[in-house]
């Protein structure tokens, strides 16, 4: 049996995304074991990111400075705009180096089985971003999920008084994805989002 403490921490790191009970007992014997390389270092980031953690005024990105290292990027394409539901998915495009604008999060999708309304989300912020001018293109990154295609179409009522081209992501077929593994939701999207072959 291990103490109290040590089974406290084991149980706060099982709320983790992506680690059950045994993996986060797992986790906590290597940290155990190895002090001074890892449970070390790791306290030291938690309690720097813990004092500066900040949420982006701009943006609703989280970071370490407000506004955000991405918002405060000179490089960036102040006219490209891309819109996001989570934190999580802003990282996970700008990982790939392949947009080069600024974003904004929501902060969740709309959803009328948990009760998110468009107030509850940063929807206004987005409207007051666009309506400063500046923006030539606002691109809509919404999961393809229901809830995320019902919140694109809000944003799209939401922002066509404004001068601006109003993009979303592409939804289909994956690269290196095999037809006869797709469910058909997929697939509908895939056909209905055909182009000409060029």
């Amino acid at each position: 049996m291990a103490s109290q403490e040590i089974d406290a921490l084991a149980q706060a790191l099982s709320r983790l995304p992506g680690l059950g009970p045994r993996s986060a007992r797992r986790v906590v014997l290597h940290l155990m074991k190895k002090r001074e390389t890892v449970l070390q270092p790791l306290l030291r980031a938690l309690e720097a990111v813990e004092e500066r953690l900040k949420t982006c005024a701009t943006c609703g990105n989280v970071d370490t400075s407000d506004p955000c290292s991405i918002c405060a990027d000179p490089r960036r394409d102040t006219r490209a705009l891309c819109v996001v539901e989570d934190v999580s998915d802003l990282w996970a495009l700008d990982r790939s180096r392949l947009f080069p604008g600024k974003y904004h999060v929501l902060g969740g999708r709309l959803s009328a089985l948990d009760g998110v309304r468009p107030e509850d989300l940063n929807i206004d912020g987005l409207v007051a971003r666009v309506a400063e001018g500046g923006i030539d293109e606002v691109v809509l990154a919404m999961n393809a999920t229901l809830e995320g295609q019902t919140t694109a179409h809000y944003l799209a009522e939401r922002l066509e008084a404004f001068p601006i081209r109003l993009t979303q992501l592409a939804h289909g077929v994956p690269v290196g994805g095999e037809l006869d593994y797709l469910d058909e939701g997929t697939l509908a999207q895939a056909l209905r989002a055909r182009r000409p072959v060029s």
